[in-house]
Parts: structure tokens; sequence; C-alpha cells
């Protein structure tokens, strides 16, 4: 029988994680209802200080009603360079729906240089409504393999 293989990790520091979350599109978003979880992935945008995520709401929409129901939710974003060489970062907090006056900053062409296009699956583009929500970020911790 092999041996299992190890490999150490140590954590990175604020300007590693920092970079990685102004560099990577996307990562996971896990959200509940009770003792149902549900994650997804989704595109993010980071301020340095809270993350941002733009959803599409047809009125059917099963991550919208995770998402008001979700009392701490959780975003992973990860990364695996070359077998043993990788990184996390887990982000916790309180996830909230930006109201209509908070977002004067927040035109078309701004979620578009964000978040990217918003993908649409069988609804028609004039029956989804974009709804922006922040990550108030309670925890945030990074991972590295050591080299």
């Amino acid at each position: 029988m092999r041996d299992i293989e190890y490999v150490y990790t140590l954590g990175m520091d604020e300007d590693e994680v920092d970079e990685r979350l102004r560099e990577e599109a996307a990562g996971v978003l896990s959200l509940a209802d009770g003792g149902t979880a549900y994650a997804v992935p989704v595109s993010h945008y980071y301020d340095g200080e809270s993350l941002f995520f733009r959803f599409g709401d047809d009125d059917h929409s099963e991550k919208l009603a995770f998402a008001e129901s979700t009392t701490e939710a959780s975003f992973v974003v990860f990364g695996v360079e070359d077998r043993g060489v990788s990184w996390s970062i887990v982000a916790t907090g309180t996830l909230r729906e930006f109201p209509d006056y908070e977002r004067e900053d927040y035109d078309a062409a701004e979620l578009n240089d964000r978040f990217g296009p918003i993908r649409v699956f069988d609804e028609t583009v004039e029956d989804v409504e974009i709804r922006l929500f922040e990550l108030q970020i309670a925890t945030l911790t990074g991972r590295k393999t050591s080299e």
C-alpha cells in the first residue's frame, strides 16, 4: 500500500488575499435555509472591505430565496495550479441586499465592468431584474500550500 502524501499549508498575508479576491472573477457562494444548504458559483467584485454579488431575478430564483433566508453566508475562491500547489480564501459574514438608493454608483456600465455579462437561462432578458448583494465580511481566511 502506498503512503498518503501530505503537503504543508500556511496562511496568506493580507496583500495576497486582497490580490486574489480582486483578480479572480468567480467563486462559490454558500447559503442556507434552516437545515438545507445551497451553494452556487457566482461572479463577484471585491472593494477591499466587502464582497459584492449581482443576481438576476425572474421571480423564480432559488438563489434569491436562499439569500433572503440566510443568516450567515460563506464565499470560497480557490485555485489549483499544479498537483500539490493550491490556495483558497474563505469569507463569512452577513449578506444584505443593496437598496435602490445605495446603487447610484452601479449603472449598467459599472455592473458590466465589475461582474461581466449576466447569465440568463430559460427566461427572457426583459423579465430579469438585476439585484445587488453585499457580503459584509466578518471573517476572511486565506491558505496556500508552502513551496
